[in-house]
């Protein structure tokens, strides 16, 4: 069993073929922290870790001052007995008290993983695959229970974390921090990279190097946001995207949240991710519990690529679920930028013909269709089809699309509300505010009070009747504004705390009647864009909009960011209108798709504006895509070149046998009498010689393995050239190749 408890030493190693976690019962009943990283041997005893001698200005525990928790690595620390960096829990006591003192009192080593209730998870379908760790601490003066949760994957480099509390007591306490994990690792020499941004520019790759002080990144706005993700590394300086040290961590929660690391004096580093504690606290009633979100750890020595690879492979398989997981996804039109708010049933089957005659498999019907919702300003809430538009219905335009012989898709924003509505004259109470105050502005709507099961109840029925009745195969769930006078009428004034957190359990309990209800539908996270592009939304919807800006070369960076713990099968990547409707640039359409391969391929545009050769383009495209669709979406994916690093953007996937691959390879702005050009091509069978051919078709050689792995393909381009067969290449240039074995 991957998990070994030596009594003696009361030390727990958990391993597999690639990682060692190795903790520790302190002198004081609580655990340390002793090692995590590459496997090693199993050892009865590695105390020789602890080390816990005399320091100045310190504050011990027992008169022997040999003993400091200031001083040790810990699994879960506190703060108020000696410790005076920052704690993973705090529980506030009914006389204000917050110190605590959870010591051991029992463990479980178990075949499987458990599921957390109400919250998304990673999962194992076989008990063989994963073995879980829980240790029961307790603190005497609250009776309040803490259980670590450790599970440990047979062939993932991962550990997944969480934390539950039980309160065993007869009064009732304030749990204000509750981190989802705690690690502290014996050095500070590492880079910090955080994936930054705002709206239309997500993820966006910043490096630091770490500091004493803590750094830091966090959303409070009741969702994971633009601005931030929950998702940081830790590497080591010299670490690149194919070979060194890395750790990896992510949270699988969609709302607010904290991530940081704190250099301490002596250069330990305490890496924290969870709920973020501001503006949290939750009533902990006797008898009642409090399960914190998983974290997921994942160690690589091989570099950001394999880091990113391990998590694309368990999240694509054991955190997406359902009916779509393994499946490849279709290819859409949306009809948005094609119509807007202007559209009737004869343009959009207009729209759906041309795009079926094309070979797109899936119309999808956005904004606009519901309600008095002719303009933002009103009907959000009134899910019900505008019947002035719509004559026969959602069912009478579904079946019509269903006829072309393709699937059907319909856009909802369930969590808000126009003040315009029928919703809001019946229930006004229905909106997140405080009383007595002005509710803030922001897109005309509010957001509908989802921590109060009545109301998701009153969404759920309106938006499964839609969905039911319309033969709905498609859900674009958009989240269009982030919370303001965070308060619930529903809860007590001492449960206010607790609102944001219970929000985001709502969303989860709609998500999960609705794909119960419907395990055939497939649902695409949407957060204007990528607002809410986090390991907690890929539990229930298998793909996300990863960016309102469908710019192609602008993507070339936010794919790339979200790539770093995201797998392409879970981006949302469109072709859209030139000029680009957000940057007003224009860009070539082979480019434009291109980009959009290595994701979920969709069209967001008015076909019939195109030319007669764009629309040739267009279903060369469809029909490429089709054809290495499950390799774009679920091979092994590599960051040959990235955009964060200079004009060049190379991106490979590889199928799981290694006998296919594609590469993409991305110039943004043109050069001239450049430099000869040779792309290595890692992840292909050594000995196996591949067909390489650019997507026009034209054969490109054939070469080896080892060859294109340790020479490289040529990728030179003609533009030092002015003859009239190079002037193809331009600014925002690209080239796709692929790889065929023989």
């Amino acid at each position: 069993m991957p998990i070994k408890y030596h009594q003696t030493s009361q030390e727990f190693h958990l391993y597999n073929d690639h990682i060692s976690y190795i903790i520790k019962l302190l002198r004081n009943g609580q655990l340390g922290q002793l090692y995590f990283g590459a496997r090693v041997p199993d050892r009865a005893d590695h105390g020789y870790l602890v080390e816990n001698g005399y320091r100045p200005m310190m504050s011990y525990v027992y008169d022997d001052y040999k003993f400091s928790l200031g001083n040790v690595k810990q699994e879960y620390p506190s703060y108020g007995t000696s410790d005076y960096r920052m704690p993973a829990v705090e529980l506030k006591q009914p006389n204000g008290s917050t110190v605590t003192n959870f010591h051991y009192i029992s463990h479980q080593i178990y075949a499987g993983k458990p599921a957390l209730p109400g919250l998304p998870a990673t999962y194992a379908e076989d008990d063989s695959e994963a073995t879980t760790l829980t240790v029961t601490l307790r603190d005497d003066l609250t009776d309040v229970e803490m259980i670590l949760y450790y599970t440990i994957f047979t062939d993932h480099n991962a550990i997944a974390r969480s934390v539950r509390f039980v309160n065993q007591g007869t009064a009732a306490h304030q749990l204000t921090t509750a981190m989802s994990m705690n690690l502290d690792l014996p050095d500070d020499d590492y880079d910090w990279v955080q994936f930054s941004g705002a709206w239309g520019r997500e993820r966006q790759k910043k490096v630091a190097h770490l500091r004493p002080g803590i750094q830091s990144v966090g959303s409070t706005r009741g969702a994971s946001s633009h601005m931030q993700n929950p998702f940081v590394i830790l590497k080591r300086p010299h670490t690149d995207e194919f070979q060194g040290s890395a750790y990896g961590f992510s949270l699988i929660y969609s709302g607010n949240f904290l991530a940081q690391a704190e250099v301490d004096a002596y250069k330990v580093t305490r890496v924290q991710m969870g709920i973020n504690p501001f503006y949290f606290s939750w009533k902990l009633k006797p008898g009642e519990s409090f399960q914190t979100p998983e974290a997921v750890m994942v160690y690589t020595s091989e570099g950001l690529n394999s880091l990113s690879q391990a998590f694309h492979r368990l999240y694509q398989t054991r955190l997406a679920r359902g009916y779509w997981r393994d499946r490849e996804r279709p290819i859409l039109i949306n009809n948005w930028e094609a119509t807007y708010f202007d559209f009737n049933e004869e343009k959009l089957l207009k729209l759906a013909k041309q795009a079926q005659q094309l070979g797109i498999e899936l119309f999808v019907l956005d904004d606009g269709w519901f309600g008095e919702r002719t303009k933002e300003t009103a009907g959000l809430g009134d899910w019900w089809v505008n019947r002035d538009r719509l004559p026969d219905g959602i069912s009478g335009l579904s079946k019509k699309i269903h006829q072309l012989g393709m699937l059907f898709g319909l856009w909802f924003e369930p969590e808000m509300v126009n003040k315009n509505s029928d919703l809001y004259r019946k229930h006004p109470d229905y909106i997140i505010q405080t009383p007595d105050l002005h509710p803030s502005q922001g897109r005309r709507q509010y957001v509908l009070d989802f921590s109060w099961p009545e109301v998701v109840d009153y969404i759920y029925r309106l938006v499964a009747k839609v969905i039911k009745d319309g033969h709905v195969d498609y859900v674009k769930w958009d989240m269009n504004r982030n919370i303001t006078e965070c308060y619930s009428a529903a809860y007590r004034p001492d449960q206010q705390g607790e609102i944001f957190h219970r929000y985001i359990l709502g969303v989860y309990k709609l998500y999960d009647r609705l794909t119960k209800a419907f395990p055939k539908v497939l649902f695409e996270s949407c957060a204007s864009g990528g607002g809410r592009f986090d390991a907690g939304m890929l539990y229930y919807a298998p793909q996300t909009w990863t960016s309102d800006d469908s710019d192609a070369g602008k993507r070339l960076k936010i794919q790339t960011g979200t790539s770093y713990c995201y797998p392409t099968s879970a981006m949302g990547a469109h072709v859209s209108v030139c000029p680009n409707e957000q940057v007003n640039r224009i860009t070539p359409l082979k480019t434009r798709g291109d980009v959009a391969f290595f994701g979920d391929l969709g069209y967001e545009l008015d076909l019939g504006k195109l030319t007669d050769d764009e629309l040739t383009q267009i279903k060369a495209q469809v029909s490429f895509m089709k054809k290495y669709r499950r390799l774009f979406q679920f091979g092994r994916f590599y960051r040959l070149k990235t955009p964060f690093e200079g004009n060049f953007t190379a991106w490979l996937v590889v199928s799981s046998d290694q006998r296919h691959a594609a590469l993409g390879y991305f110039k943004m702005l043109n050069d001239v009498n450049a430099e000869y050009r040779l792309q290595r091509i890692p992840g292909l069978l050594a000995d196996q010689e591949y067909q390489v051919k650019e997507e026009s078709g034209q054969d490109c050689g054939c070469y080896y393995g080892q060859e294109l792995a340790n020479i490289g393909l040529v990728v030179s381009d003609a533009e030092s050239e002015q003859s009239a067969a190079t002037k193809q290449v331009t600014d925002f240039y690209s080239r796709l190749f692929t790889f065929e074995a023989k």
